[in-house]
């Protein structure tokens, strides 16, 4: 593969105005020129808005999409070296494959022998040699899928993009197509840049994968190093199943999660608050005194390769993947190689949050009074008969140039389905299962993200509030400069 740089995008961020909604926020990529690039992500992450935009049909807010080293960021579509095939294929109805592929080539005034010559080339290429008088609606979704690649390669792309193209296909042709679109990059040579939500399908098809959430760049790296080496607990649990586990490190590579004490490969300091990442197939059952924790069956179920088998261990779910059944309520043991337990530093998840002073130097939030007064906050601070409010060493706090910020831990908010109720409402925009609880994130109607723990599944999108007792939250005075 050639190690040169295709196509570059630099601190690229789009949002869209009518919203305020940021799609892709300071995007940075370099791709290499054959290789298989796939944008992975939930629905909403940025992806195809990022694809969109190599190709020319949305213009970034800024930043610079470089092709050849070369700016491209304003250049019109039609002028890209560039093609994109769509999950609908769009093939024109009233025409037949040939005239269908023949179609762009026709617009450029393409002489008819070169076109000839282009078309059949590209049906060899896809396997579908000899159908150029075929009506497209007589064929298979697979074929139709071949054709609008087809159509795509003949007008001799240096990329090709491909936007969730084999998302309107059943299971079976789906993953008959990987394998086929996989050939086919080898065979032809050039850049692929792949749009999906499918793990296994960015897993099997990519040199490289792009983990997106929230319009940004989660993890780049090869198929191996994103399923092994997750770099965060997004990344951990969108790609494939996983055991995510809150814990510390208690020595030389030594760490405690589920009430247990594990070797692992990772060397972190002790003391170091982690999570710690087991997949399902790196966990083994032994007999309860063999293990180096305990736990009850609570569910095996039958996946063909193997059983699904749920362990409770304490508060801790324990997912395990075995060729071998087991009994539910049957005590077990638990225990895990060193090399399958990935640590990774635990992510900060305290809410910070401005709020604001009213006229009676009460803070509000969300038009929402708080009860407290800002005396009680600010440690050593009074108001003085003329309402000026000092701190403890007699300053004036001038609070046209200050703000307070609260902040409140994930576990210290409580979600409720009665909106009303709570200080802010949102929906949920993610979930991560942590064992013993899950880790929610809240999208709030101003636009904030809250982190929140909760050992009840909610579903994603459900509308909820979010009750914040005051007596839990921190404030802090921030003079501005």
């Amino acid at each position: 593969m050639d190690k040169t740089n295709i196509i570059e995008l630099k601190h690229i961020t789009k949002s869209f105005k009518d919203n305020g909604f940021i799609a892709v926020d300071d995007f940075n990529l370099e791709v290499k020129r054959g290789e298989f690039v796939t944008f992975l992500g939930p629905s909403g992450c940025g992806k195809t808005t990022t694809l969109r935009m190599i190709a020319g049909f949305e213009l970034p807010d800024s930043g610079e999409i470089l092709l050849n080293g070369k700016s491209i960021t304003h250049l019109p579509p039609y002028e890209r070296p560039i093609n994109t095939v769509f999950q609908r294929y769009a093939l024109f109805p009233h025409m037949n494959i040939y005239e269908n592929i023949a179609f762009g080539l026709k617009q450029k005034k393409t002489p008819k022998g070169e076109i000839e010559r282009k078309v059949k080339h590209v049906l060899t290429l896809v396997d579908l040699e000899g159908f150029e008088e075929r009506n497209v609606n007589t064929l298979s979704g697979g074929q139709q899928q071949r054709i609008a690649i087809a159509r795509a390669l003949v007008n001799e792309p240096e990329i090709l993009l491909l936007d969730e193209p084999l998302g309107a296909l059943d299971l079976k042709m789906r993953k008959e197509m990987q394998v086929e679109l996989k050939n086919m990059h080898k065979r032809l040579g050039i850049t692929f840049i792949y749009v999906t939500h499918d793990q296994e399908e960015a897993l099997t098809m990519s040199d490289k994968i792009v983990v997106m959430d929230k319009g940004k760049i989660q993890q780049i790296g090869g198929p191996e190093d994103i399923y092994n080496e997750p770099e965060n607990a997004f990344v951990a649990d969108f790609i494939g199943e996983s055991n995510i586990f809150n814990g510390i490190m208690t020595g030389n590579l030594k760490t405690r999660f589920c009430g247990g004490e594990f070797e692992c490969v990772d060397d972190v300091p002790e003391g170091t608050h982690i999570t710690a990442v087991v997949r399902p197939e790196d966990v083994q059952i032994v007999k309860a005194e063999q293990g180096t924790i305990q736990g009850i069956v609570t569910s095996v179920v039958f996946q063909g390769m193997h059983y699904e088998i749920v362990v409770k261990s304490g508060k801790n779910e324990i997912i395990i993947y075995s060729v071998n059944q087991s009994i539910v309520d049957e005590k077990v043991g638990i225990r895990i190689e060193p090399e399958g337990i990935h640590i990774m530093i635990a992510e900060d998840y305290t809410n910070s949050f401005i709020v604001d002073i009213n006229s009676d130097y009460r803070l509000e939030y969300n038009d929402h009074v708080l009860e407290a007064s800002l005396t009680k906050l600010i440690k050593g601070s009074k108001r003085l008969e003329d309402g000026t409010i000092i701190d403890a060493s007699g300053e004036k706090i001038h609070f046209e140039r200050a703000k307070i910020e609260a902040s409140i831990q994930p576990q210290d908010i409580k979600m409720t389905d009665d909106v009303e109720e709570g200080l802010i409402q949102g929906y949920i925009s993610n979930l991560i299962y942590q064992g013993s609880h899950y880790l929610y994130v809240i999208h709030t109607e101003l636009g904030h993200d809250f982190a929140v723990y909760d050992k009840y599944l909610w579903n994603m999108d459900d509308h909820v509030g979010l009750i914040m007792p005051i007596k839990k939250m921190k404030f802090t005075l921030k003079r501005l400069k």
